[in-house]
């Protein structure tokens, strides 16, 4: 196992939309221990694929508080949801900044798990912020895109200046 490069906003790279994945192989199952490994060690509660700049559609999660339920969804899509709440969402692309986003409170999703099973899972709490915080991501989209144009530009110009140093 490996830990991975995560992008950094406002890289480019995680604005691409990832693709679907059509098989399992045992490549792409070295990637999801890669980035359970990578979130892990961050430290983080979830990690998509395109924020280390492979773009297919998988995501690892684990909100537990030991750490030791990691989730790998393949393919994940929203298929119900249910009321609204606000929570505050950090990034590993966008370190050091947190800030309140309104969500779907209770969501309902389908995936693929590594094994190639299809399975779906209803969520609400801080497990369906993240769900949705990744599928984002796989979307091209962060969650500083739910802010005000000016919160995005101090954020931006944060993390370029950051960069520099």
């Amino acid at each position: 196992m490996a830990e991975l490069d995560i992008l950094i906003f406002p890289d480019d790279r995680l604005r691409r939309v990832a693709s679907k994945v059509d098989d399992i192989t045992d490549e792409r199952r070295a990637l999801v221990s890669n980035m359970l490994e990578t979130m892990y060690a961050a430290p983080g509660i979830g990690l998509a694929a395109t924020q280390i700049n492979v773009h297919e559609r998988i995501v690892v999660v684990d909100v537990s508080e030991k750490g030791n339920e990691p989730l790998v969804l393949i393919n994940p899509e929203i298929v119900a949801v249910e009321g609204r709440a606000r929570h505050e969402e950090g990034c590993l692309s966008i370190p050091g900044v947190y800030e309140q986003v309104e969500r779907d409170e209770h969501i309902k999703f389908a995936a693929i798990d590594i094994d190639g099973n299809p399975y779906e899972m209803e969520a609400e709490g801080l497990l369906a912020v993240c769900v949705q915080h990744e599928i984002d991501h796989l979307d091209g989209k962060l969650f500083v895109d739910y802010l005000s144009a000016l919160k995005k530009r101090r954020i931006k110009k944060k993390m370029l200046k950051h960069e520099k140093e």
